[in-house]
């Protein structure tokens, strides 16, 4: 049974929603938020990346940088860039990209579901990272930005969330500079709020689709207050935690690539040699090459685009993991042909959104920075949920999707 919450959420005034809404933290380095937030001091970014507001240089993980986090939330409440919502509600977030719309219910999740995997994972999160965001959860005493989740497709739920949406106006409604569209209703229907939060009760489950760091965080420092507080009682706010939940067939997850900086040793024809074990190559020329079939890759080396077919053998449809073209590539290249072991702390590999597109891992080879590119067939979410129902974890950097929530339409505070 999934939990669903009603709260009291800490908004932006209509007039400069657009403004302070920002992009998640983790999908800008320093320079780029710094840049992104320059000239506007509405932006969200003030907060969830407040070394732009500190000399460049400043360590991430200083005191200094999430004691800044509050000073700027602080300042947003005085200067009312951010006021709270008089009584508990839901909201509605839909989101319009490639002439698709995903509508996404907001409300709180609950910290006894992430401990009870009721909130089930694909991921595996690393302690550096989890700290990271518990401190800014702590300092901050809230849920800055919303996790990501998806739920399956419930068809009395979801069309009753769209036609909520379709014949009521959003609150909020602007296009980003990235071209996505976001629109934003507030539900104070009690009614409705009931119903769908009976919806939610009926779920066996509910999924993290992006945001496991945060997601990991939020819950560790609602058990941290619990066990700190004598007086618990389990109604608490911090017992609960931001997300927005999706219904699973609106969902898009794209291709996720990878580049290495180097053949390990070998030679090129030594490298060419070696693929022909595991795969059928084939030469396709210069013209960019995206793989369309499952257990097929495309790669971008020395020039040449080629089509890499994975023979029988080297991949197991029965297996949720060994399904996984992210798992053959793992298996049959970078870790033997390429003595990459560790995809999460190896320095010779890195990894490419596909929203960047294949000519981005063609100008990472031809610069010489990276000396060969692997494209690859996104997994589906169907895969995803098999996965997690299965108690399995993804290899590392498997699913990207697209477009991003946007932080700041709605806070949720831990008090």
């Amino acid at each position: 049974m999934a939990t669903l919450k009603a709260f009291k959420g800490l908004r932006p005034p209509k007039e400069i929603a657009a403004k302070l809404a920002s992009r998640p933290y983790d999908v800008l380095n320093s320079d780029e938020a710094r840049k992104e937030a320059e000239g506007n001091e509405y932006s969200l970014l003030h907060i969830i990346k407040p070394e732009i507001d500190l000399p460049e240089g400043t360590s991430l993980y200083s005191e200094e940088v999430y004691n800044k986090a509050k000073e700027n939330l602080d300042k947003f409440k005085a200067n009312g860039w951010l006021k709270q919502d008089d009584e508990d509600k839901l909201y509605i977030y839909a989101q319009t990209m490639w002439s698709r719309t995903q509508y996404g219910i907001v409300g709180c999740a609950s910290v006894d579901d992430y401990l009870n995997n009721v909130i089930k994972k694909h991921e595996l999160t690393r302690k550096d990272k989890e700290e990271d965001r518990m401190k800014h959860v702590r300092v901050t005493n809230a849920n800055m930005e919303p996790v990501f989740f998806s739920y399956p497709a419930n068809a009395n739920l979801d069309s009753m969330i769209m036609e909520y949406a379709i014949t009521h106006t959003p609150e909020y409604e602007f296009t980003a500079d990235d071209g996505v569209g976001h629109q934003f209703w507030v539900l104070s229907d009690k009614a409705m709020i009931q119903k769908i939060i009976k919806h939610f009760e009926a779920m066996p489950a509910v999924y993290v689709a992006d945001g496991h760091h945060r997601t990991a965080a939020a819950a560790l420092v609602g058990k941290e207050k619990r066990e700190n507080n004598p007086n618990h009682t389990g109604n608490e706010e911090y017992n609960f935690f931001l997300a927005v939940h999706f219904p699973d067939t609106q969902l898009t997850i794209i291709d996720y690539n990878r580049v290495v900086k180097d053949l390990n040793g070998l030679s090129d024809d030594e490298f060419l040699e070696k693929l022909n074990k595991s795969f059928i190559v084939e030469d396709i020329g210069t013209e960019i090459y995206k793989p369309s079939n499952l257990h097929q890759f495309a790669m971008y080396f020395n020039k040449h685009w080629y089509k890499l077919t994975a023979k029988p053998g080297t991949y197991n449809d029965d297996d949720p993991i060994g399904v996984l073209d992210v798992t053959i590539l793992t298996n049959e290249i970078l870790n033997p042909i390429l003595g990459i072991e560790d995809l999460r702390t190896s320095k010779r590999i890195d990894f490419v959104g596909g929203i960047r597109g294949l000519s981005e891992l063609k100008k990472r080879v031809d610069s010489g920075e990276m000396k060969v590119a692997f494209a690859l067939n996104p997994v589906s979410m169907k895969q995803l949920i098999n996965i997690a129902d299965s108690g399995l974890i993804m290899p590392p950097k498997t699913t990207w999707f697209e477009p991003k929530l946007r932080s700041g339409l709605v806070i949720h505070e831990l008090d």
